[in-house]
């Protein structure tokens, strides 16, 4: 069964200190297609509060299961949110994640690949700007035998902002033939900012193909130069060079209206570093 579009779920945080605890639970039967869209805001810009969230997705044999979480908070709210996924036999699951709101995030995601022939894809964009700190820990569990998995992570980090990044590829005693790959990225746009990247593997299989990485870079002098000698001012140039940076982890969703939903939030985000504003 495929549903078609896509299924939004809205929670909002109004009024002071209100505290949140929404639980996502999605279940895929054999050979269907499901997208699921999760939206985190606040209802002003000045009420503090707390979200913890829960979302457990499983794909059964042969079906496709997208997950999305757009997090826009006020920078004055606190997230904790805990993704487990699993994928049994020939199943995929792609899940991204958008930070640009709160004051400090974390995200704990667990990809468990228990069928062969299963997939996971897990992907994220970050930017955080003033006092903002985003705390990610994945965890991706190779469990049977010729399984995928490629995660993909993005930061753009600008005034006294700080991202952790920690990241562990597993793969079982009987996982053999696995594919692994796990990159995080950071673009430090400010002397002030804070990356800190951990990835890891811990191999128990032969025959399998792993790697992982991490970098945190400035934007280049000649980057600028290319697009100042186009006449676009300084501030804009660095938006663009900040925009592209975030916009081939976006292309992997692979749908061009949810790709087009992410990247407006993305360029809100933007736009309020430019204005001097959250």
């Amino acid at each position: 069964m495929e549903i078609p579009g896509t299924i939004e779920v809205h929670h909002w945080i109004s009024g002071a200190n209100t505290v949140i605890f929404p639980h996502t639970l999605v279940i895929t039967g054999n050979n269907s297609k499901v997208r699921v869209i999760e939206f985190f805001r606040s209802a002003d810009d000045l009420s503090p509060g707390l979200a913890i969230a829960f979302n457990d997705l499983a794909a059964g044999p042969n079906s496709q299961l997208d997950y999305v979480a757009i997090q826009d908070f006020n920078e004055v709210t606190r997230i904790i949110q805990i993704n487990e996924t699993s994928a049994t036999c020939d199943a995929s699951v792609k899940g991204f994640i958008l930070n640009t709101g709160a004051s400090w995030a974390r995200n704990e995601c667990l990809s468990r690949l228990e069928g062969a022939g299963s997939r996971s894809l897990m992907l994220a964009v970050a930017i955080p700007a003033r006092e903002q700190e985003y705390d990610q820990r994945t965890f991706q569990h190779h469990v049977a035998a010729g399984t995928y998995s490629d995660l993909l992570y993005k930061n753009t980090l600008y005034d006294n902002s700080k991202t952790i990044f920690s990241g562990l590829i597993r793969v079982d005693q009987d996982a053999h033939h696995t594919d692994a790959y796990q990159t995080c990225r950071n673009l430090l746009m400010s002397d002030t900012c804070e990356a800190n990247s951990m990835p890891g593997l811990e191999i128990n299989a032969d025959q399998v193909k792993c790697s992982h990485g991490s970098t945190s870079s400035q934007i280049h002098d000649d980057e600028i130069f290319y697009l100042l000698s186009r006449g676009i001012d300084p501030v804009s140039a660095r938006q663009l060079i900040a925009r592209g940076f975030s916009v081939d982890v976006v292309a992997r969703l692979g749908d061009e209206p949810t790709e087009a939903l992410v990247l407006r939030f993305i360029d809100e985000k933007f736009a309020r570093i430019t204005s001097g504003g959250a």
